[in-house]
């Protein structure tokens, strides 16, 4: 059976008493709302109260002051102090399970304010947004950061995002990167660390070799890099494999979804893996073009240990269209689950079109295919 989750932030259900039951019959059996989140100006088609949000780095369970260390983040002004404990009562009411999605490395906030802890590429270029995992005090926040969420939002399980370094991509701040055309050569090439940490321990001439990959437009990081390229890319690779088998020890038993990547350079949202990650569930990004997205489910297969299910985080908004045979394309290509993106932002017709896909998948525990479910006010 093919599990079915839909994302959301706290604030599409604070304050809003049809929420719960908007999401409930989209037919998913698990929402992954937001427990700690990057800045974005969100839209809000259906809440009483507002039709836009403007959040900031912030986490959403209570922030004890005296549980953290150098690194401390931000409670929100824009919505509750503890609005994921009570959005995630709401959507338990109406009979959902509640994952807590949390956002690791980046944060422009805690990066603005620690600027030695954020990433820098070969050029000496700080990112603000990425947080370095080559930091004790950045893994100290990112163990802190997990350890909260499951003992104050008590959530069913951790969806970890951005569990690794992240690099150049960045959709933010008025990004105004694309008329460079850099290649994904370049822009791997570009997300490469050489802050105070990650620096000494790369090879002699690394960011000479570095640098000028980007400046000749080198076909590969491997092309760049040549023979140093099989250390360098073990050295980034333990960066994330070490941060994620930390926080898969802080998750108290809880399971754990991982936004993940097969490509050994990957530096984002979906965070690069090796063999055997510690996770419960690898979910693939297949945003783009379907024949992308099988390739990356194919990889994360191939790397998954036995018993690892995988899933596929699919688009439901522009510029994408989410369709039953795109689904059926990656449930082919092994897809355990269907991770949809984002219900709280959808338009109406967008919601439709949510649930007539989720429906085509077949019975699942969701609403519409378990109409024995009790909700609350609901006959």
């Amino acid at each position: 059976m093919t599990a079915k989750v839909i994302y959301a932030y706290p604030w599409d259900v604070v304050g809003d008493p049809a929420a719960p039951e908007r999401l409930a019959r989209l037919g998913a059996d698990t929402v992954a709302l937001a427990a700690s989140y990057h800045s974005v100006r969100a839209a809000t088609p259906f809440h009483p109260a507002h039709r836009l949000v403007e959040a900031r780095p912030a986490l959403y369970v209570p922030v004890r002051t005296g549980s953290w260390g150098r690194l401390v983040p931000a409670a929100p002004t824009w919505t509750a102090p503890d609005a994921f404990v009570r959005a995630a009562d709401a959507l338990r009411a109406a009979g959902l399970a509640v994952q807590a999605w949390t956002i690791v490395t980046h944060n422009s906030h805690l990066g603005t304010a620690h600027p030695s802890l954020a990433v820098r590429n070969a050029f000496g270029d700080r990112y603000p947004y990425a947080l370095c995992p080559s930091h004790p005090d950045v893994v100290d926040y990112c163990r802190t950061l997990v350890r909260e969420i499951a003992e104050l939002g008590a959530p069913d399980g951790l969806v970890l995002e951005a569990c690794g370094p992240l690099g150049v991509r960045h959709l933010g701040t008025h990004e105004k990167t694309a008329g460079a055309d850099w290649t994904p050569a370049q822009l791997d090439l570009l997300s490469l660390c050489f802050c105070a940490v990650c620096a000494p321990r790369y090879p002699e001439g690394t960011r000479e070799r570095v640098r000028a990959g980007v400046d000749t437009a080198s076909p590969s990081v491997e092309a760049a890099l040549g023979d140093l390229a099989p250390v360098v890319r073990e050295l980034r690779g333990a960066l994330g494999r070490d941060l994620q088998h930390a926080l898969r020890l802080e998750a108290a038993g809880l399971p754990v979804t991982l936004h993940a990547n097969p490509d050994p350079w990957a530096a984002g949202a979906f965070s690069r893996v090796s063999a055997a990650p510690s996770a419960d569930v690898l979910v693939a990004n297949c945003w783009d073009d379907p024949a992308s997205g099988i390739a990356r489910l194919r990889g994360l297969r191939a790397l998954a240990a036995p018993g690892t299910r995988v899933g596929a985080s699919v688009l439901a908004l522009p510029p994408a269209t989410l369709t039953p045979e795109t689904l059926d394309a990656y449930r082919s290509a092994g897809a355990d689950e269907i991770h949809v993106y984002h219900a709280g932002l959808a338009s109406r017709s967008r919601l439709a079109a949510i649930a007539g896909t989720l429906r085509s998948l077949g019975a699942g525990t969701g609403h519409d295919a378990c109409p024995n479910i009790a909700r609350p006010g609901v006959p």
